[in-house]
């Protein structure tokens, strides 16, 4: 499974911003699939994920009502719609397949980051 992610950007506080993530080589439908963020000198940490039926979702604590996490497996397509940005959101965002778990190593399936910066 490759994962390619993308979206990002440089947004100001407030704005809105939709990261997507696409699959290849193989259906990503029969894996739970999460969203992670590294922040400049931190560790990287758990952003959402979601079931492979789509209809279950965990947040962190930090994007809890701000941001959904959502699929369609038909496109092999992941994505996290960021809304009410705020600058602590800026990060490396990076997309994985596996558990759906909000712990690291159980995703053995990783995409490469997208830079997404918050100006205040």
């Amino acid at each position: 499974v490759q994962l390619q992610a993308f979206g990002g950007g440089l947004v100001q506080a407030g704005d809105s911003l939709r990261l997507s993530c696409a699959a290849s080589g193989r259906s990503v439908s029969i894996y739970d699939m999460g969203w992670f963020r590294r922040a400049p000198g931190k560790e990287r940490e758990f952003v959402a994920s979601i079931k492979w039926t789509g209809g279950s979702t965990i947040y962190a604590d930090s994007v809890k009502g701000r941001f959904t996490i959502s699929r369609d497996n038909a496109k092999n397509t992941l994505y996290l719609q960021m809304n009410r940005m705020k600058p602590e959101d800026t990060a490396a965002y990076y997309c994985a397949a596996g558990t759906g778990s909000q712990r690291e190593y159980e995703y053995p399936y990783w995409g490469q980051g997208t830079q997404v910066t918050v100006s205040s």
